[in-house]
């Protein structure tokens, strides 16, 4: 039985077969279904969990070696709250693209877990180290 770390197996399960340069999606609770992905939903109400408290939690499992968000992001929250991602991922500089351009990526990933954020643009693209 496992005593630490990420306890959901789902998710335990996408982030093993990430691979070298695979991304990964952390999503709000408004982003859209692809049936052609895998989406673990760990929605539970609004705002829980949120996109930061599972970039946190994943981060002693998963080595990222760039991340991407919408440009969108930082024009339409607090300039403290884009700070709390950059902290979030402080290793790793932080692509900005408008998110019709993020949205290409998607198909491309190797799973979505969708969180209960209700953040404007909260969708965070992980490309793995």
């Amino acid at each position: 039985m496992l005593k630490s770390g990420i306890l959901n197996p789902q998710v335990n399960s996408l982030l093993s077969r990430v691979r070298h340069t695979n991304t990964l999606i952390v999503a709000d609770r408004g982003f859209p279904f692809w049936p052609e992905i895998e989406t673990i939903d760990l929605s539970l109400v609004d705002d829980i969990p949120r996109v930061l408290d599972v970039l946190y939690a994943i981060q002693t499992n998963f080595a990222v070696g760039r991340f991407f968000m919408a440009e969108e992001f930082r024009l339409h929250n607090a300039p403290e709250i884009v700070h709390q991602f950059a902290d979030a991922m402080a290793s790793v500089d932080v692509t900005y693209e408008p998110h019709e351009d993020l949205k290409k990526r998607v198909p491309h990933a190797i799973g979505l877990i969708r969180t209960g954020d209700t953040m404007e643009f909260a969708n965070v693209i992980l490309e793995s180290a």
